[in-house]
């Protein structure tokens, strides 16, 4: 598992690549809590390169969408392959994070 961040027009973008499971959640974890120090509010998750999401990674990202909703802030998810969209469609997340095609279209809706 690979995690990138870079900002883009006020808005982080956490981008992660490979397998977010398990055994790599705890990294994941800590990398996301330091992207998300400071007063940062609108947050886009990059998941174009995940391949696979278990239920610890799926916690991981939970995680950081409360911790950017109790900022008052926004988080939206983008460019997800069809496995992982099922992933967040079956927990019902997709009820509670918005899904978007792009990175271009998350970056539109959190503007």
């Amino acid at each position: 598992m690979e995690i990138h961040n870079r900002v883009e027009n006020g808005i982080l973008i956490i981008a992660i690549d490979g397998r977010l499971d398990a055994a790599s959640a705890p990294v994941a974890e800590g990398e996301i809590s330091k992207a998300l120090e400071g007063e940062q509010n609108r947050l886009l998750f990059d998941l174009s390169g995940l391949e696979y999401l278990s239920s610890g990674g799926l916690r991981v990202i939970l995680g950081a969408a409360k911790e950017i909703k109790r900022r008052d802030g926004k988080v939206a998810l983008a460019a997800l392959k069809q496995y992982v969209y099922e992933i967040f469609e079956v927990s019902g997340f997709t009820a509670m994070i918005p899904i978007l095609n792009s990175i271009d279209e998350g970056l539109k809706a959190l503007a």
